[in-house]
């Protein structure tokens, strides 16, 4: 946070905060930017000098859009936790997003999405992924050795 403060004290708010209007409530739920909020709310010179206002762009998109907005703010910047992205992958799929959604809109390749599954254990998680056959059980590769065998046999 002191970093942040002091690249908007130098250079004043660079990025809008980004929100979301939540009409039932009627108020602006942040999407990206709490921590630049943060900044304004809890120091007095950024507050004065902006006159109580940031730059905000205001997004109407359902949920699942909103979480995905804001992972791909944060991976532009570098900044992501693997528990949180685990959790969001998790709470995407509950929402019925696929794997190609989300490699999409939250520009993740398959192998990412997959490591983050496993992360949370879910086997629910894993029900659009397609898994070779590693292994098969003993009756069926013992015939099939039976038949390999006939085969070569055979004169």
């Amino acid at each position: 946070m002191r970093l942040l403060y002091r690249s908007i004290l130098e250079d004043g708010y660079t990025q809008p905060v980004v929100c979301y209007y939540a009409k039932s409530q009627d108020l602006y739920v942040i999407v990206d930017g709490f921590h630049r909020w943060r900044v304004m709310k809890e120091h007095h010179d950024i507050y004065e000098r902006e006159h109580g206002m940031l730059p905000v762009s205001v997004i109407d998109k359902p949920l699942s859009n909103r979480m995905a907005s804001t992972i791909r703010h944060n991976r532009a910047r570098g900044s992501h936790d693997v528990d949180l992205m685990s959790n969001i992958i998790k709470e995407l799929h509950e929402l019925g997003r696929s794997d190609n959604w989300i490699s999409k809109y939250l520009g993740m390749d398959k192998d990412e999405i997959l490591r983050l599954k496993q992360i949370t254990g879910l086997a629910a998680l894993f029900r659009d992924v397609k898994f070779g056959q590693a292994w098969r059980p003993v009756e069926e590769v013992e015939e099939m050795m039976e038949i390999t065998i006939k085969k070569t046999v055979r004169c």
